[in-house]
């Protein structure tokens, strides 16, 4: 590690957002720390930034204590600068309808909230030494989901997603304490892998008239980690290009 050199921790890295936004810190000069269930991508290689690479599973608990240990083992006692709890899963049934109230194995919900709910939480207690010596600040990833229904997300994603922005304000109320920031991103429809064809429809209810990118999100994502956000704490921004508005 540089230690004049900030450093971020990206989640969920190998894809789809938590991609675009480890890209957008590296290319601000930002070292960067990553997980995700896949292995090391071919760029970590290529750039000395990409400090580290630990495939993860976010879901399960040792894993989780491993990444944890080891991503403290390459700060070194260097301070972290930023969080970015991206990683989420929005599973479907065997009969590929959204888990549900009515429907699901209730086991697949606590796997939902266990990658979706407490590895955040999880997360930001294992860094929060190291993110108070950077004054750092994390930034957990919610949904507009988590603030109304929505047609395409189920119910156990959606509640995950509402509890997350509930712990957000917590964390900010607690984290404040050493100095560390703690904010959300809601995103609407971003173009990504888990977008399917039938979200096409909710183009017409969306104010500006197009889906969101994966560095829509990853730029505000950087501005919540930057001097520019030293003040905002506790703080949703919505990333839906106004969806949220109807």
């Amino acid at each position: 590690m540089q230690k004049d050199s900030k450093t971020v921790i990206v989640t969920g890295a190998s894809r789809g957002i938590g991609h675009a936004t480890a890209r957008m810190f590296l290319s601000r000069g930002w070292q960067i720390i990553t997980c995700s269930r896949e292995d090391t991508p071919e760029e970590c290689g290529r750039d000395m930034n990409w400090t580290v690479h630990i495939p993860t599973d976010l879901g399960d608990a040792d894993s989780v204590a491993n990444f944890i240990k080891k991503a403290n083992e390459a700060l070194d006692g260097a301070p972290l600068h930023g969080l970015i709890n991206n990683a989420g899963m929005s599973p479907k049934t065997p009969y590929k309808e959204r888990l549900g109230c009515l429907n699901g194995d209730l086991d697949a919900w606590r796997e939902v909230f266990e990658l979706n709910f407490y590895a955040p939480l999880k997360l930001s207690r294992g860094f929060a030494a190291a993110l108070h010596r950077g004054e750092g600040a994390i930034v957990n990833i919610t949904s507009i989901a988590g603030h109304q229904i929505h047609p395409f997300a189920g119910s156990a994603y959606s509640t995950s997603k509402a509890a997350l922005s509930g712990l957000t304000r917590e964390m900010a109320n607690e984290f404040a304490a050493l100095n560390v920031r703690v904010n959300a991103i809601a995103p609407g429809e971003i173009e990504t892998e888990m977008i399917e064809p039938e979200y096409e429809a909710l183009i017409p209810r969306i104010p500006l008239d197009r889906m969101g990118t994966a560095a829509d999100v990853a730029g505000t994502a950087y501005y919540l980690c930057s001097d520019d956000a030293r003040y905002v704490t506790g703080t949703e921004i919505w990333v839906t290009g106004g969806q949220h508005m109807l």
